[in-house]
């Protein structure tokens, strides 16, 4: 080795504790998000008995279909995936009318999220978001020492797409769209969302999670795949942990142009596993169940409904699964009456302190909730 000087090696520490310090200061920032977890709640301390509506979860799933491959591709967990990632990304691609070139696997949406906050706004910069809405990506964006621009949902609880756009600068380097919206169950007019997205694309970056499409109970919606097969800068993530009901396995994908994946790719924290891959690709066969899945929602959400109507209590039109609903109390003071009736429900968002998100669960589990319902308000 080269000999090296006092003065060139003090230079040469001096960069490197500069450098270290800022990857220090950056990773602390990110250590220091700390995602909901919604698996423990202090209320009810993990009980089985509890009734779980809270994370928007199919209780349903997996198909008797799916577990069975899963048994079968047990004996390829001791390998690692590679080709079953590649035959997975194709038929997505196939599915969604594009190139394998613009899928990139998750580990779960919620990863998809993330890494996009990260590959846009880990210099910091601007993300423009609803509120409230799902929070991973807001959650990562001001960790990165990102500005989110909060935009108050509209009186009727959608999306404010004019007060959205009002908001973008020259700094924004992305727009957070989740249609159907998550808590609020909202979706917007589909011309209103792709025209939205379709301006704000010549801007900047605009992601649209599109988690709950498979609920969306208007005729010929449109996915915001189209702007990405037109080449716009627009990001579409999907999951396979609702409408499938494997949430538990973590596996989800985004779609947008091949530049933008290979962008996102550098950001990825890991693939998902092999029996994901497995359940998630025979997920995609089985349109039986998902059928099955569509249909309990609905009869969930109409059971739900009609108690609400009974008495005169404000909710939403859901588009997804679950129901957002007023309480006319705080909701901590609402959830500690349903879990003393082993019934946990969604957490409180703010700044809609008084309203509640309750997932639809099995046909038992929402009379159960009617009957929680009728002895709170009656």
């Amino acid at each position: 080795m080269g000999s090296i000087n006092r003065r060139q090696w003090l230079k040469s520490a001096s960069l490197t504790a500069g450098t270290a310090a800022f990857f220090t200061d950056r990773l602390f920032s990110i250590n220091a998000v700390k995602p909901y977890d919604d698996t423990f709640d202090a209320l009810d301390n993990g009980s089985d008995e509890i009734i779980r509506l809270s994370s928007n979860e199919n209780p349903y799933g997996p198909s008797k279909f799916v577990r069975e491959k899963m048994v079968s591709g047990f004996d390829k967990v001791c390998r690692y995936p590679g080709a079953e990632l590649e035959q997975l990304s194709k038929k997505i691609a196939d599915k969604e009318g594009v190139s394998p070139d613009h899928i990139l696997l998750t580990i779960g949406s919620t990863e998809g999220l993330k890494i996009a906050a990260l590959a846009y706004l880990h210099k910091g910069g601007e993300l423009v978001a609803a509120d409230p809405t799902f929070e991973a990506m807001i959650n990562y964006a001001e960790a990165c020492g990102a500005y989110v621009h909060k935009v108050p949902v509209n009186k009727d609880l959608g999306l404010d797409l004019e007060q959205m756009e009002k908001r973008c600068s020259n700094e924004t380097n992305l727009v957070f769209v989740c249609n159907p919206n998550n808590p609020t169950g909202t979706i917007l007019p589909a011309d209103e969302m792709r025209h939205f997205c379709t301006r704000m694309a010549k801007r900047t970056m605009v992601f649209s999670d599109e988690a709950y499409v498979d609920y969306i109970n208007i005729p010929n919606y449109p996915s915001m795949t189209s702007l990405v097969k037109e080449g716009l800068n627009v990001i579409v993530s999907r999951t396979f942990s609702k409408v499938y009901g494997i949430a538990g396995l973590r596996i989800g994908y985004l779609i947008a142009r091949p530049d933008i994946i290979k962008r996102l790719d550098r950001f990825r924290i890991d693939r998902p596993n092999i029996l994901s891959v497995v359940a998630a690709s025979n997920a995609m066969d089985e349109t039986d169940f998902y059928k099955y899945s569509v249909s309990k929602n609905k009869e969930s959400i109409q059971i739900l409904t009609k108690a609400l109507d009974k008495y005169g209590m404000k909710y939403t039109e859901s588009h997804a699964n679950f129901v957002f609903f007023k309480t006319d109390m705080n909701i901590n003071d609402f959830s500690k009456k349903m879990i003393d009736q082993n019934i946990r429900v969604g957490r409180p968002f703010p700044p809609l302190n008084d309203w509640c998100r309750i997932s639809t669960g099995k046909t038992e589990e929402m009379t159960k909730v009617v009957s929680v319902l009728n002895m709170i308000y009656s």
